[in-house]
């Protein structure tokens, strides 16, 4: 079977987790590969397509779990708004855990994103933002300390820095972020109960007030398959280059 083809592997992975109840878990990956004839690596390769649609959730030590029909968070980028605005627009339930505030001194990554001095005092926040009950993104905040402090922070803070800032009268002005896609570090893989390497979407951001300081630098990690992202797009002035025929 070394010459298994990939599309058939994926089709014969697709009946096998349809016809699993959510909340169930699969046969572990040696039985798997075993009974479908392929080795663990293309087997792995294989149902990453699978988590990215999140329609399977891989846990550390625990094994992988077909997931139920999850509702989507849908935004366009073209407008800065906050996970729990684009959810209550959808009227969907989102909440946060593991919430963490301390100060923290600039590395040379905090110090250019920020455009403050090396071991500048910052304010750190990371959480993780989970829809109906699953962790589906995890996001840092890093402020500079004498723009904001930890307990500047109310006790019912709801996870969204931005809507925080915007609440306080923040003369925001824009956001330059970074999209890429990213594999999944040791410790975001554990707060978001994936496999560290699984494939993640990183928003990497900047957000500006009127001066032109930068007054927090974001590092979003979003689980694909629970977001949809786009963007409009307005179709640009450039003159057609004819190619000399009539």
């Amino acid at each position: 079977m070394a010459n298994f083809p990939f599309q058939r592997l994926q089709s014969e992975l697709a009946i096998l987790i349809s016809g699993t109840q959510a909340g169930e878990r699969l046969p572990s990956e040696p039985k798997l590969a075993k009974q479908l004839g392929v080795s663990r690596a293309t087997l792995r390769e294989a149902m990453r397509t699978f988590e990215t649609q999140g329609m399977i959730r891989r846990r550390q030590g625990a094994g992988t779990f077909v997931v139920g029909q999850v509702s989507v968070l849908d935004s366009g980028l073209e407008v800065l708004e906050s996970l729990e605005t684009i959810a209550r627009r959808m009227n969907l339930a989102v909440t946060v855990s593991d919430l963490h505030v301390e100060r923290v001194y600039a590395d040379q990554e905090l110090a250019e994103g920020l455009k403050l001095p090396l071991a500048s005092r910052l304010v750190n926040i990371r959480r993780v933002v989970r829809a109906e009950g699953r962790p589906v993104a995890y996001l840092v905040d890093t402020l500079p300390e004498d723009f904001l402090k930890p307990e500047d922070l109310p006790e019912n803070f709801n996870g969204s820095i931005l809507d925080f800032l915007v609440a306080r009268g923040i003369p925001l002005t824009i956001s330059r972020t970074a999209i890429s896609a990213t594999g999944a570090t040791a410790d975001v893989a554990r707060v978001l109960e994936i496999q560290r390497e699984d494939v993640l979407l990183k928003f990497t951001s900047q957000l500006y007030v009127a001066d032109g300081s930068v007054v927090d630098y974001t590092v979003s990690n979003f689980i694909p398959g629970y977001f949809n992202f786009h963007v409009i797009r307005r179709i640009g002035n450039g003159k057609a280059v004819s190619n000399g025929s009539t």
